[in-house]
């Protein structure tokens, strides 16, 4: 597995930066946003350092359609019932904060504070 000593994703992966999760695997760890937009906020992560949507090749098909299978089941889970959002931000002008990439999903009752 690689990582970037400097992100802070791979940190809370490695544990260095708790984080409350709210999954985790060989490959994947979903856990609570710190600065929610909704009442129900994950970041879905791979624990693979990798930048960006930008990053993507054919060969990482099977963990994208793992995260985004699994955001269903995590909304279930934390009790989200009348649908949610999936958001990828990609690169500076995509509004990315963190250069690893992340799957935010969203969900709960509106309104939201922001989205």
């Amino acid at each position: 597995m690689t990582a970037d000593p400097n992100c802070i994703f791979c940190k809370i992966v490695a544990g260095a930066i708790p984080a409350k999760k709210a999954y985790e695997d060989d490959e994947i760890l979903a856990f609570h946003d710190i600065n929610p937009w909704a009442p129900v906020h994950i970041l879905i992560v791979p624990k693979r350092h990798i930048a960006s949507m930008e990053d993507i090749t054919d060969a990482h098909a099977g963990l994208l359609g793992r995260m985004m299978a699994l955001s269903p089941r995590l909304m279930r889970e934390l009790g989200v019932t009348n649908g949610f959002r999936h958001v990828i931000n990609t690169g500076a002008d995509g509004r990315q904060e963190v250069p690893h990439l992340h799957l935010h999903v969203m969900g709960g009752p509106r309104p939201w504070a922001r989205g």
